[in-house]
């Protein structure tokens, strides 16, 4: 198959990203509160709270009242901490200590007579300590998915750093993918992705890149090693880029050279499938109908045992979020949610093939944020 690739657009202008509304996002999470059973809560998961108040570090708390947020952290953060909230706009009563962090919050809370935790990071040893040492004078309630529900739908801001992250990494790959039929190592294709990223204006990889060539190709998390790319090879390379904390994820096999028989028609069926997947994604749709989409041609074709994982999932702060797309997902699309659509094909004697893009769910269907083409042959 040949294809010609359409220009990419150009790097974005990080300074000139849309703005996204951070000191609002606590007055939506009040609301959520009392129907969770819990006049408080307590937010200790680091991503929820950057996500409520713009903090970066890896050290706070975030305690949520009808009328006040209340921020602690240690001294590491005082000034970082004071810096970020008032970038965000936050209003919040920042308290930095390295030894009255308990008395502080605890005594924050009191007047409130039920103390939410999120019961999904919450060790039972925290539990058991908040319950006994923080708010013995409070009921403490697990709370499921408070935050979360509300960092699912993105808003112009979020989706702009989505793609500005993904526009890095198609940038990235395109100064790269020449390599390949130079018999480098996976090893050093997977440097030389990470490094372009970082140089092209990304503050780093929003996870381990992958990079599997030939029969570690058929491995879907294969962690790329000193095997040499030969020609022959299909190179499944998945990766992504960070900006302002918010990830990218795109996938492109990759032929070296001239695929054999097989190799072709296991690549023209999983791009027909990813084609049937994102034609899928609409809002109103329900990710397992997505899936169902996706996996319906790879089993037409007799390889339907071959599709090793779900058809995607949800992207943003975190490089898998809500919602799941597969067979057991339960979530109807909206729009502004950010998902994957990433079929598969592996077998161990031919390789593996993997096209995946991230989309963001409009009224109308949805738009790629990844940009680069699905490619020839190298």
């Amino acid at each position: 198959m040949t294809t010609t690739a359409p220009e990419l657009p150009a790097l974005p202008d990080l300074d000139a990203l849309d703005p996204m509304d951070v000191a609002g996002r606590s007055g939506r999470v009040r609301p959520l509160l009392d129907p969770a059973g819990c006049d408080a809560l307590l937010v200790t998961t680091l991503v929820n709270i950057r996500y409520l108040t713009g903090f970066t570090g890896s050290a706070a708390r975030l305690l949520v009242l009808a009328n006040e947020l209340v921020f602690v952290t240690d001294g590491r953060y005082r000034d970082q901490a004071a810096d970020q909230l008032a970038a965000a706009g936050v209003d919040a009563r920042i308290e930095v200590s390295n030894t009255a962090q308990r008395e502080i919050i605890a005594g924050a809370a009191l007047g409130s007579s039920r103390v939410g935790l999120e019961a999904e990071t919450v060790t039972w040893a925290d539990q058991r300590r908040y319950a006994s040492e923080w708010f013995s004078g409070a009921e403490v309630v697990a709370t499921e998915g408070l935050v979360d529900s509300l960092r699912r739908v993105k808003d112009p801001g979020e989706v702009a750093r989505i793609e500005a992250a993904a526009v890095i990494a198609d940038h990235a790959l395109a100064e790269v993918r020449h390599r390949l039929a130079e018999r480098p190592t996976e090893a050093e294709v997977a440097l030389e992705l990470d490094t372009a990223i970082r140089r092209l204006g990304a503050a780093g990889n929003s996870f381990e890149t992958i990079v599997g060539s030939g029969p570690n190709g058929a491995k879907p998390h294969a962690r790329p090693g000193e095997r040499r790319i030969v020609d022959g090879d299909l190179v499944v390379v998945d990766f992504g880029a960070l900006v302002d904390g918010y990830c990218s994820d795109m996938t492109r096999t990759i032929q070296v050279g001239s695929p054999s028989p097989t190799q072709s028609r296991m690549y023209e069926t999983v791009l027909a499938s990813q084609q049937a997947g994102v034609d899928a994604v609409a809002a109103g749709a329900d990710v397992v109908d997505v899936d169902r989409a996706c996996r319906a041609v790879i089993e037409d074709a007799g390889w339907g045992d071959a599709f090793l994982h779900a058809t995607g999932h949800g992207v943003g702060l975190e490089i898998h979020e809500w919602p799941r797309v597969a067979a057991t997902g339960d979530a109807t699309l909206a729009p502004g949610h950010v998902v994957t659509v990433e079929p598969g094909v592996y077998l161990p004697e031919h390789g593996g093939v993997r096209i995946e893009d991230t989309v963001v769910v409009t009224s109308a269907g949805c738009r790629a944020l990844t940009h680069t083409a699905k490619l020839a042959p190298v």
